[in-house]
């Protein structure tokens, strides 16, 4: 892999280019765990908080 960072329009893109060019693995997988655990969150939020007709 080259040395040379590329640029990304998206910080979160660059972040994971970083994950991916230091071969942490595990900190990213820590990383990504997180981001589903908060997305599952706000679509339990909002599943409870919508109105039955």
């Amino acid at each position: 892999m080259s040395d040379d960072v590329e640029r990304h329009s998206d910080p979160q893109e660059a972040a994971v280019a970083l994950y991916l060019m230091n071969n942490d693995g595990g900190e990213l997988t820590d990383v990504l765990v997180a981001a589903l655990g908060d997305a599952f969150r706000i679509l339990k939020e909002e599943w409870s908080s919508a109105s039955v007709h």
